[in-house]
């Protein structure tokens, strides 16, 4: 009977080391089909980090070739020659910004006037046309976004008054300036200008700025004649651009949520 007894117990502590060992084996098939699918999850993710990663770089490649294309013609164009150079930075006064792609002009307008002078109208009448002439070859015409016509001032005004109302007036003065600007620069009886009048009506913009882009010195002191400018600035589609990007980045967001 005891025997009977002890070969029972010996049985049921053979069944039940054996249903443990069953356990555990099927634990460890769940926790490798959980590091297998981590494993695969991570490579996933780096795969798609490097798409994204790739797709983005040759957006930022395209707008930086497209500026780099734009500014290299402009400089050609305004600065190509000795000749040029003179012209433009001398008797314009022009200096050409290679990050903003703008062309500026100090100090055209007569103090606290928004008439434009006609020593500032003799270079419009040079500049625009072979401007808009560059901004609407093929490779640029559908690049661009928008052609601002910007009016800066310094932070001053002739009368004494206070800084709140030096910064209103000057809004009023900048983009009075910038307005009777456009109007001067549609009225040009040249080709380029006439033949392409409505793609320039459609982007070209007058922006009264005030003194909120100051110009300083090395010292970090305002530049009063530097400030006191107009510019043109081309704005290609950035925009669309960052848009794109935005789109990748939730793409990926999305993915990354779905593991």
């Amino acid at each position: 009977m005891l025997g009977n007894l002890f070969g029972r117990k010996e049985q049921e502590t053979e069944e039940h080391w054996v249903s443990i060992s069953d356990v555990m084996a099927g634990l460890m098939v769940i926790f490798l089909f959980i590091a297998i699918s981590y494993m695969l999850n991570v490579r996933l993710k780096a795969d798609e980090i490097i798409v994204y990663k790739n797709e983005v770089e040759k957006l930022l490649d395209a707008y930086k070739n497209l500026q780099a294309a734009l500014y290299k013609e402009l400089r050609t164009e305004f600065e190509g020659s000795p000749t040029k150079k003179t012209q433009f930075r001398t008797a314009w006064r022009g200096h050409l910004d290679i990050e903003t792609l703008s062309i500026r002009f100090k100090k055209p307008f007569t103090q606290g006037d928004a008439t434009v002078p006609n020593a500032f109208k003799n270079v419009l009448r040079n500049f625009f046309p072979r401007y808009i002439a560059i901004l609407t070859k093929p490779e640029y015409r559908d690049e661009v976004a928008e052609i601002r016509i910007e009016g800066h001032t310094s932070s001053e005004w002739f009368d004494a008054v206070g800084s709140d109302i030096a910064y209103y007036n000057n809004m009023k003065l900048s983009q009075d300036r910038s307005r009777n600007v456009l109007q001067y620069v549609l009225e040009i009886k040249h080709p380029k200008i006439i033949h392409n009048k409505e793609w320039i009506k459609k982007y070209l913009t007058a922006n009264g700025l005030s003194s909120s882009k100051l110009i300083f010195d090395p010292n970090g002191n305002q530049n009063r004649e530097e400030s006191r400018r107009v510019e043109f600035r081309v704005v290609t589609k950035s925009e669309k651009l960052i848009s794109e990007i935005e789109q990748l980045m939730k793409r990926f967001n999305k993915s990354e949520v779905v593991k």
